[in-house]
């Protein structure tokens, strides 16, 4: 088992105390262990996401108009 530190301990009790009224039920250390690793892995994705996408396609001026969504054609 690996040896916990003040800041780990933290980050459980604070992750427990987060996500404990959402589940509804009571969370366990290993409960909270598991969800901070899997939070921690979803903005992972999002972040490598994020770094692969095109960057013209965030910002892309010539992208035609679609006629309802806010915008007008020429």
């Amino acid at each position: 088992m690996k040896p916990t530190t003040p800041a780990n301990d933290n980050l459980i009790d604070q992750t427990i105390a987060v996500w404990e009224p959402r589940a509804g039920r009571k969370l366990s250390r290993e409960d909270a262990r598991q969800i901070s690793e899997n939070m921690t892995g979803f903005f992972r994705v999002l972040s490598d996401w994020s770094r692969t996408e095109p960057a013209a396609a965030a910002n892309d001026n010539d992208a035609p108009v679609t006629p309802g969504l806010g915008g007008s054609t020429p």
